[in-house]
């Protein structure tokens, strides 16, 4: 019985995805008949160069050693990445690429597919899927983006197209580039960037890419305006590119292949199945062309999609094997296209950073590539960045999260800050001995500022267990604790302050009949109890209570102070348009619901002490339609400067209940990165950060000035030391407590005394860091010419 039970199978579809999918189903079980439908012509050529990685090439080797072979003997390869910007060119090395002409990759599948005897069929449009799924065993969908097999059966498979607003447009041109290649130019229309690479001795694929703004002040907007037929370039738009990009080509063309504006859209399905029909390919998913290609994504579906029908033994289990083994692979490839993406659609934002930081922040904008990850590649480029970010003096520079910082008039030894993290231990509003051990354990562990909180300023303002400042005798315990903690440590404490607003109706509040203030009669969840519309002299009492407590926090010792403004709480419930619904004085307009805030932050600044750095953490978006959007943001974090704080704090997120974030590594530090350089403010980064590699990566590429990490410390309160002791660095931004000194070394583990024999008579040499494609002649086992790298160090 053949695997899978999937004896005649039909594929829609002869790209690259769908001819790979044969060749590998018909060579695993020759007993399979497989019929390929494909409307255009077998010699139509479309698009330009593929780029693959080493792991997809690995496992096409493994598969399929001759269609290995074949492409092998095509491959442009190289090292490099070039970044041109503000007419300097930066190169990191070390990368690894495989590019080849995609209508030569087609041609290889094709060959492959006539040698194993599978029928394609050319100009020859699929029949409607359902009639397919009755006559074949199983129906393979590789028919692209805009998938008819897809849309035939919308309820199934639940597609989400996600169509962005930057434009790009995919060219090659007869320069043959030596590396992969990403240019960023500022016009008077504004930022023009293009994706490079080569794939042939005689080419290179050339995208051009703008925001939507930029796209329209530049004149494409009326070259594009009429429709196009299918295959047709619009060859007016080509022209403006060639003219704005001369710099680049080097009197070299561009050359169009039915090369018009289009917009990128992420396919996301709900499910990749639907009975005997499976999606494959872009039908199934696609992912941004900053990070890799859709073509090498079709391929590894089209490995897994075989395998699992020779491992399974029903049709059934086969297909819901091949979803489960690909979704978190390509789930994961998604999420750092949508981090490229994003940056790409704002890259604007930061072509104000110099040479060698945009090129580090280019290159580690999907949060793949880091910090650590580029050091091991090119250790001489990440220098030059170090060296760049701390300014050249000639001294070795530490790893940045160890590098000081100076916030008002406090030093900070280092860049990691440990945010409010409550225990919900605190009895009668006093901090707990719990609360006193955490504290003590996170100043040890050689943070650059501790932070306590959330501590309230009413009674009605308490969010669960947690402590308060609002009496003397809270007052007395923060100053014994914080007392304490400086017996020990000479780490700076921080304490946040907050009212809960409508989020006290989970805790203490609602239960002991205090009234649940809000800046409108919005419940935090539906059912839940009904919050009171503060009204002026309520709103009057809060600013006042704000003052006191910051009066208390400067006597109890703390030397730093954050004020709450974000995740759903009183403040926060004026600061979005969700849950500010009022026609006052403090609604409506950003600049009223602004109000309430700013006037809280102008009582804490008059009574806190002048240097203590005043810092104010925020919900920079909600993550729900109708939030505070990203211009907001900005204007909110301007005022906040305008006001007298010192940093903002960029969170995101808690202030409705039905919120959608896309949790991640890293997830909201594009919102400090936003506010930093839009404002200038010293931002803290957070959400999702607990690698040093990531804190290093942030603050390096200039997205934030300060990290905070906050459950990788509950996991390790030491967290701090031990990235430092990580990376092997020891000095003045990681010092360790005296006693613990002995514990500053990382401890051997099993087996890290053996030393590895010699084995090998000749030693091979280390790869090069650089490597340049430098096309020639070399032989291809088909009898095709082709081209050879050359590689230099």
């Amino acid at each position: 019985m053949t695997g899978g039970g999937a004896r005649r199978i039909a594929v829609v579809g002869a790209g690259p995805g769908g001819l790979y999918f044969a060749a590998l189903a018909r060579q695993s079980a020759p007993e399979r008949e497989i019929t390929v439908f494909e409307r255009d012509g077998r010699d139509d050529e479309f698009g330009f160069g593929v780029v693959f990685s080493d792991e997809t090439l690995d496992g096409i080797a493994q598969a399929d050693p001759r269609v290995f072979a074949a492409l092998s003997a095509e491959f442009a390869r190289w090292s490099d990445i070039d970044v041109r910007y503000a007419g300097q060119v930066r190169t990191c090395g070390g990368h690894g690429f495989a590019a080849l002409d995609r209508n030569r990759l087609r041609a290889i599948l094709q060959r492959r597919c006539a040698e194993l005897a599978v029928d394609v069929r050319y100009r020859t449009p699929a029949p409607p899927v359902a009639r397919l799924a009755e006559e074949y065993d199983l129906v393979v969908a590789a028919d692209g983006v805009n998938s008819g097999t897809r849309a035939a059966y919308p309820d199934a498979f639940r597609p989400e197209l996600d169509e962005r607003r930057s434009r790009y447009m995919w060219l090659a041109t007869d320069k043959v580039f030596g590396a992969f290649t990403f240019v960023v130019e500022r016009f008077d229309f504004g930022v023009l960037q293009v994706h490079a690479y080569p794939y042939s001795a005689e080419r290179s694929t050339f995208i051009v890419e703008l925001a939507e703004e930029p796209w329209r002040r530049a004149g494409f907007e009326a070259l594009a305006a009429r429709e196009f037929a299918r295959g047709e370039s619009d060859t007016a738009s080509v022209r403006r590119c060639a003219e704005l990009l001369a710099g680049h080509l080097d009197g070299h063309r561009l050359i169009p292949n039915a090369s018009r504006w289009i917009r990128f859209t992420t396919v996301r399905n709900a499910t990749w199945r639907h009975r005997n029909v499976v999606l494959l390919g872009d039908a199934a998913h696609s992912a941004h062309f900053s990070i890799g290609s859709g073509t090498k994504l079709a391929l590894e579906d089209a490995l897994a999609l075989t395998a699992s029908l020779n491992e399974q033994p029903t049709l059934e289990g086969a297909l819901a094997a091949y979803e489960a083994e690909r979704r978190p692979v390509v789930e994961s490839t998604q999420r750092a296209a949508q981090a490229s993406l994003e940056w790409f659609e704002t890259i604007g934002r930061r072509t104000g950073q110099g040479p060698d930081q945009f090129a580090f922040n280019l290159l580690t904008r999907s949060r793949r590539v880091t910090y650590g990850n580029l050091r091991a590649r090119d250790p001489g480029f990440v220098a030059a960045v170090d060296a760049a970010f701390a300014g050249a003096d000639g001294t070795p520079h530490p790893p940045p999260m160890f590098r000081p910082l100076k916030l008002g008039a406090l030093e900070l030894r280092n860049r990691v800050v440990v945010p409010p993290l409550a225990t919900f231990t605190a009895v009668d509003a006093l901090p707990s001995a719990f609360d006193r051990a955490q504290l003590t354990a996170h100043a040890l562990g050689g943070a650059g500022l501790v932070l306590a909180g959330m501590t309230a300023v009413t009674p009605e303002g308490r969010a669960a267990d947690c402590p308060g400042l609002w009496n003397d005798r809270q007052e007395a315990a923060w100053r014994e604790l914080v007392g304490a903690v400086r017996a020990v440590s000479e780490t700076p404490l921080g304490i946040q302050l907050t009212h809960a607003g409508r989020r006290a109706a989970t805790a203490g509040p609602a239960e002991s009949g205090l009234p649940l203030l809000a800046a409108s009669p919005l419940p935090w969840t539906a059912g839940g109890p009904l919050p009171h519309e503060a009204n002026a002299i309520q709103l009057a009492a809060v600013t006042a209570d704000f003052a006191a407590s910051a009066e208390r926090a400067a006597r109890a010792g703390f030397d730093a102070l954050e004020l709450q403004f974000g995740h759903g709480q009183l403040l926060s419930g004026f600061l979005s348009p969700l849950t500010n619904r009022r026609t006052d004085r403090y609604g409506g307009p950003l600049a009223h619901r602004l109000r309430l805030p700013l006037e809280v932050l102008a009582a804490v600044r008059a009574v806190w002490p002048a240097g203590r750095p005043l810092l104010v953490r925020i919900s920079a978006g909600d993550w729900a339609p109708g939030g505070t959007s990203e211009t907001e943001a900005v204007a909110i974090c301007r005022a906040l400067a305008d006001g007298g704080a010192d940093a903002v704090d960029v969170s995101t997120g808690e202030v409705v209940a039905d919120e959608r974030p896309p949790f991640g590594r890293g997830y909201q530090t594009p919102f400090a990165e936003l506010v930093r350089l839009a404002t200038g403010l010293p931002t803290v980064a957070v959400g999702a950060i607990s690698h040093h590699d990531d804190v290093n990566s942030v603050l390096l590429a200039g997205r934030a000035d300060l990290v905070a990490v906050g459950r990788a410390q509950l996991y390790d309160p030491l967290w701090t030391l031990h990235a430092a002791a990580e990376q092997g660095y020891a000095g003045p931004g990681a010092r360790w407590p005296e006693p613990w000194a002995p514990g500053s070394r990382r401890p051997p583990s099993p087996g890290a005394d053996r030393v590895a024999p010699r084995l090998r008579l000749v030693r091979e040499p280390a790869p090069p860091v650089h490597r340049r494609w430098r096309p020639g002649p070399t032989a291809h086992p088909w009898g095709v010419p082709t081209a050879r790298p050359e590689e230099e160090q």
